[in-house]
C-alpha cells in the first residue's frame, strides 16, 4: 500500500471508525473504595488539570474538524473529537462518584491557529501514551486499585493507542498530499521537539502551558524499579496493544526507538541497585 495513496486514506479511516467502542462514561461500574483507597484517590493531586486537559482537547479536536475539506477525515476527526470529550466526562464522573473536592473550572480558550495545534497535541500523545502505556501496566500489577478501576481505563488506553495510530497516518498522509514528503522527517521532529518542550514546561514550577499525558501531575506509590525494567514494561505495553491495529498501516516509531537504545545503553553499564520510584499519573 502506497502511504499517501487513496487506500491509505480508506484504510486508516475505516480502521479508527471500525474500532470504536460505545459506551457512557456515566453508565460505568465504578467500584465501591474501602477507605484506604478513597483517601488514596483523593491524594492525587492532578484531577483539575487531567479535566482540564481532557475538556480542551475535545474542544480542539472539535474545533479542527470543522475545518477539514475531505468529508472522510472530518467524519473521523469528528469521532476522535467526540471521544477526547467523552474522556472528560469520564474523569468528571469519576470526581463526582468519589467526591473528589474541585473548584469550577476556567471556559475553554481554543486556540487561534487550529491545525498547528492539532498537530502539536497529536505528537504530545505519541509522546504521553508510550510512557502512559507502561505506567498503567506497572500500577495494575502493583495493585495500587481495585482490579474494576483498571477495567474501566483499560479500553480508554486503547483510544488513545488508537488516536496516536491514525494521527502519525494521517501526518504522513497531508504530508503526501502536500507534495512535500522529503520534509515529513525534518516536520516530525520539529513537532516532536515542540511537543516535549510543551510537556516539560508543565513539569516546570509555575508553568501551567503543558497538555502532556505524563506531566500534567502524579503521586507516588513507593513501586520500586529499575530504570531497565521501567523502559522494558513501556516497550512490551505498547508492543501489546500496537499489535491491535493492522500491519500496514504506519505506528509511532520516535520514542519507541529512543527508548531501545536507551535500554541497550543501560544494559552495557554495570550492574547497580539503584531504583527508581515510579508514579501513577492521569488517564487520558
Amino acid at each position: 500500500m502506497k502511504l499517501g495513496s487513496e487506500a491509505h486514506k480508506q484504510l486508516l479511516c475505516q480502521s479508527f471508525i471500525e474500532t470504536h467502542q460505545e459506551y457512557e462514561p456515566e453508565h460505568l461500574p465504578f467500584p465501591h473504595l474501602n477507605d484506604e483507597e478513597l483517601a488514596r484517590l483523593h491524594s492525587i493531586p492532578f484531577w483539575a488539570k487531567a479535566l482540564d486537559i481532557e475538556r480542551e482537547a475535545g474542544a480542539m479536536v472539535n474545533a479542527f474538524a470543522q475545518t477539514v475539506k475531505d468529508p472522510v477525515i472530518k467524519d473521523v476527526i469528528a469521532l476522535q473529537g467526540y471521544e477526547e470529550t467523552r474522556h472528560a466526562r469520564l474523569i468528571q464522573t469519576l470526581i463526582n462518584r468519589y467526591n473528589i473536592e474541585m473548584s469550577v473550572r476556567p471556559p475553554v480558550i481554543l486556540p487561534q491557529k487550529i491545525e498547528p495545534a492539532f498537530t502539536t497535541f497529536g505528537f504530545e500523545e505519541c509522546l504521553d501514551s508510550f510512557f502512559a502505556f507502561g505506567l498503567f501496566g506497572i500500577a495494575k500489577e502493583a495493585k495500587v486499585f481495585p482490579e474494576q478501576i483498571f477495567a474501566i481505563f483499560d479500553p480508554i488506553l486503547d483510544e488513545e493507542a488508537r488516536h496516536i495510530v491514525f494521527f502519525v497516518n494521517w501526518f504522513t498522509y497531508q504530508q503526501q498530499q502536500n507534495k512535500v514528503p522529503s520534509l515529513r522527517g525534518l516536520k516530525t521532529l520539529w513537532y516532536y521537539a515542540r511537543a516535549l518542550k510543551n510537556i516539560m514546561g508543565a513539569v516546570t514550577e509555575g508553568d501551567t502551558s503543558g497538555n502532556g499525558f505524563t506531566a500534567t501531575g502524579a503521586v507516588t506509590f513507593n513501586i520500586d524499579l529499575t530504570p531497565e525494567k521501567f523502559l522494558s514494561v513501556c516497550l512490551q505495553e505498547n508492543a501489546r496493544r500496537m499489535a491491535k491495529f493492522d500491519p500496514q498501516l504506519l505506528q509511532p516509531q520516535f520514542i519507541p526507538t529512543l527508548c531501545k537504545i536507551a535500554q541497550k545503553i543501560l544494559q552495557l553499564q554495570p550492574k547497580r541497585s539503584t531504583v527508581i520510584s515510579t508514579s501513577v499519573l492521569n488517564t487520558p
